[in-house]
């Protein structure tokens, strides 16, 4: 049985945007979720309308006599926290759009008037980690998501860092120097995300297509694969040790499509730790691999409600 309420839980980025019911113990409504394509073809209409479309069907769902306690949305940045507004890097139909106040107009003509917050999707998936995930009682954790894009979320001293307009964790639009086979700086994302780790291998003769080809190309030791997945798992070690140098980190949760490419790829992130820490402090950050599977987005966008972010 779930609890007298329930949170819609929105997720919002570059692939999809998915939603679904969570109760307050951070589990999943069966039945609930539900998700529609995005991408950098679509138009602003169509993005909007696939937004409308999963969030109209996931409240059809609700149980009778359940209440709506609120409504979470995680989106890709930058956004504005204040206005409730999105600028996806990756869906360029989209800058300064009203994802929250769509999502709120939606909610109501279904006949629900509930509260609706808007936050980084990286701040949600480390929400959802340190909630009920592999952050659970940690206070100096950060989340990271690897897959068509690279990002991440913050909590410090057991507090959530938002930053002054929401957009506190975007690690994977840090410069990761020391690749030397790009013409200039590059950032993370642009280094070890699925996509550009893929595009990296087809450049030196790769001739699979996706993350997934990539990961049984490294299964069968083939040398280009093993190449590319070394090089982002070392870019990815790299951005965290600056950062747990700069925070003190404990712990990084790491999920996310692409971060499931090899369990190797946490070794070779871990190798790159090891080197590239300059303090012993910095070193001891532990990571680890998602506790949630592919729930945690939405988890933490219903953290937002139930955490009160």
């Amino acid at each position: 049985m779930h609890g007298p309420g329930v949170v819609l839980a929105v997720d919002f980025g570059g692939t999809k945007v998915e939603s679904g019911l969570v109760d307050e113990t951070g589990a999943l409504l069966i039945g609930s979720r539900f998700r529609h394509p995005t991408g950098r073809d679509r138009s602003s209409d169509e993005l909007r309308d696939a937004v409308v479309s999963v969030v109209t069907s996931t409240l059809q769902q609700l149980p009778e006599g359940t209440t709506l306690l609120g409504v979470g949305i995680g989106a890709a940045g930058p956004i504005d926290r204040e206005r409730g507004r999105v600028s996806p890097v990756n869906l360029p139909a989209w800058r300064d759009f009203a994802l929250r106040d769509t999502v709120a107009a939606t909610t109501r003509d279904l006949g629900h008037d509930a509260p609706v917050k808007l936050r980084l999707d990286g701040l949600c998936i480390t929400l959802a980690e340190h909630w009920v995930g592999a952050g659970r009682g940690t206070d100096n954790m950060m989340g990271m998501i690897v897959s068509t894009g690279v990002g991440g979320g913050v909590v410090s001293g057991g507090a959530v860092v938002d930053g002054f307009s929401g957009n506190a964790g975007h690690i994977g639009q840090l410069e990761v120097p020391g690749f030397t086979d790009v013409d200039a700086p590059c950032t993370l994302e642009e280094i070890a995300s699925g996509p550009h780790t893929v595009a990296w291998a087809q450049a030196r003769g790769f001739e699979g297509e996706t993350g997934e080809d990539l990961a049984a190309a490294y299964a069968e030791k083939d040398r280009i694969a093993v190449a590319a997945v070394t090089r982002s798992g070392t870019a990815i070690g790299r951005a965290i040790a600056s950062v747990s140098t700069l925070l003190d980190l404990e712990v990084v949760v790491i999920g996310g499509g692409f971060s499931l490419v090899t369990p190797d790829l946490f070794d070779i992130i871990r190798t790159a730790i090891d080197r590239y820490s300059r303090f012993d402090y910095a070193r001891r950050v532990e990571v680890r691999p998602t506790g949630l599977d592919t729930d945690g987005p939405l988890i933490g966008a219903a953290a937002l409600v139930y955490r009160s972010v």
